[in-house]
């Protein structure tokens, strides 16, 4: 079928981004037309960064990348990724530990909208360990996050760190 684009969405809160996501990120713009990095706008999680702050370092961490955009949603996933015309959800396994959750997620989203197919991405196995929250974590310790986010995010993570006290 020439001329339709296989789009995917690849959800999450990027809290904040990590080189892991970069990575699947880059793999998906490889595997499909056009990749919507959608930032969940998750009132069940309270991040440490804002939403605009958080849309700011996705842009930035993938400024490079033309088939690639960064778009916020609320609400269920597939019926955002419905609206945007996509027929695939992104999502990052690590380890095995991900992978309950994620195969959950997976049917239920599949019983709400049958035409979207979820496709599991794995980062390098240098980003395995890697999750925001560890990240953060480090960084509140004072230890070096360089080699796990952008210079960007790292940045602003010490920032927001040091003004939180």
């Amino acid at each position: 079928m020439q001329g339709h684009k296989k789009i995917a969405i690849y959800p999450g809160t990027f809290d904040p981004i990590t080189l892991g996501h970069i990575d699947i990120i880059e793999r998906g713009s490889k595997l499909f037309d056009e990749v919507i990095v959608t930032l969940a706008v998750n009132v069940a999680k309270e991040p440490l960064f804002s939403t605009s702050e958080r849309q700011q370092m996705i842009e930035e961490a993938i400024g490079g990348i033309p088939n690639v955009r960064v778009e916020r949603f609320e609400g269920l996933l597939v019926d955002f990724a419905e609206k945007k015309g996509a027929t695939v959800i992104i999502r990052g396994l690590r380890a095995i530990s991900d992978f309950e959750y994620e195969f959950q997620m997976a049917l239920m989203n599949r019983h709400l909208a049958d035409g979207i197919t979820t496709v599991f991405l794995m980062p390098h196995e240098k980003y395995t360990y890697l999750n925001s929250t560890i990240i953060k974590d480090v960084a509140a310790f004072g230890g070096d996050i360089r080699k796990f986010v952008t210079n960007f995010v790292a940045e602003k993570l010490i920032d927001k760190i040091q003004k939180k006290g």
